[in-house]
């Protein structure tokens, strides 16, 4: 009998079953090949980059489609991006890259590899923008406006606030240009490409949900370097979790109302969990551990989650997943 021919395997197909690799905060994340990824949505919930021990009925998967319908829009404005396809309606395939802390050490021109920094553009004055207003650390011109200039709450910026952090850290901390391109293994070219990508994206975002009644405040994307040099869009962006939106009726008459997780952020500002969680940062003492929300509050935020992605996409929220009960 002729002996069987030995084929290489193909780099591209897929493993038998998913393999876990390791857990985001919101987020698991399974090697499907060594080219592509799945993300698969969880419940969970994070603030002040603190896992809190809450479950949100519902929320991993507006997550996942509201993602997709930004990716899809990305697809029609001609931005690069790594997502594939919905693999169900909590989970989404997306095209694998290297993930380093120092993308220097693949050599001297880095290819397929996440870029290390959470790219944050913000548009109006809210979150922790109007922290650093309040404790000096940022000045108005700093922002765009007049010297003297009482800055308020909410106020719409003069131009658009462009700020770097990192992404591969415990705790997410502010970089300048000069230390973003070190960390990062990209030229001052690409930094510029990045901010134009983020404002493209961003306009698009704007046209699709002001008729919808919502502003689009701030929000963070991330990138990478894929396998021909070239930049692309990946994880998530445009949700309730990494961007800020305001309910655009209530800003011309002069409130603010949230429709983002910044409802969860004022929860813990108000109880003072932030300002202990604060200080034990600023003395480097252990971090205290942050408590659940309360049930009835938990059942506010999956309707604000749910509403968010109506109001985002204008699709009804006709849930696709069974929500977890609580443990």
């Amino acid at each position: 009998m002729p002996r069987a021919s030995r084929q290489a395997p193909d780099p591209s197909a897929p493993s038998a079953e998913p393999r876990y690799l390791r857990r985001g905060k919101v987020k698991e994340i399974y090697e499907i090949s060594p080219t592509e990824l799945e993300f698969r949505f969880t419940n969970d919930i994070s603030v002040f980059d603190r896992h809190i021990p809450s479950e949100i009925p519902y929320k991993g998967e507006t997550l996942a489609r509201t993602a997709a319908f930004w990716f899809d829009l990305c697809t029609r404005r001609g931005v690069p991006h790594h997502f594939l396809r919905l693999s169900s309606p909590t989970s989404m395939r997306v095209r694998r890259v290297q993930v380093v802390p120092q993308p220097r050490t693949l050599g001297p021109r880095p290819k397929n590899y996440l870029v290390p920094l959470e790219v944050i553009i913000r548009y109006y004055v809210a979150g922790s923008i109007w922290d650093r207003i309040k404790a000096g650390s940022v000045r108005p011109e700093d922002l765009g406006f007049p010297r003297a200039k009482a800055v308020e709450y909410g106020a719409k910026l003069p131009e658009p606030f462009f700020e770097l952090t990192t992404k591969l850290e415990p705790v997410d901390r502010l970089l300048t240009t000069a230390e973003a391109l070190e960390i990062s293994a990209i030229d001052r070219r690409q930094l510029d490409e990045i901010r134009e990508i983020c404002l493209k994206i961003d306009r698009g975002i704007s046209e699709e949900i002001e008729p919808r009644g919502l502003l689009h405040v701030d929000g963070k994307k991330e990138f990478a370097i894929d396998a021909d040099g070239r930049l692309m869009v990946v994880d998530t962006f445009g949700t309730a979790d990494e961007d800020r939106f305001w309910d655009k009726g209530a800003y011309e008459r002069g409130r603010t109302v949230d429709f983002s997780k910044e409802f969860v952020r004022q929860h813990y500002r108000t109880i003072g969990y932030y300002d202990q969680l604060a200080a034990a940062r600023a003395a480097q003492r252990e971090e205290p551990p942050i408590p659940a929300l309360p049930p009835l509050l938990v059942d506010e935020v999956s309707r604000l989650y749910t509403t968010v992605f109506q109001r985002l996409t204008g699709v009804p929220f006709t849930p696709l997943t069974t929500p977890e009960k609580p443990s």
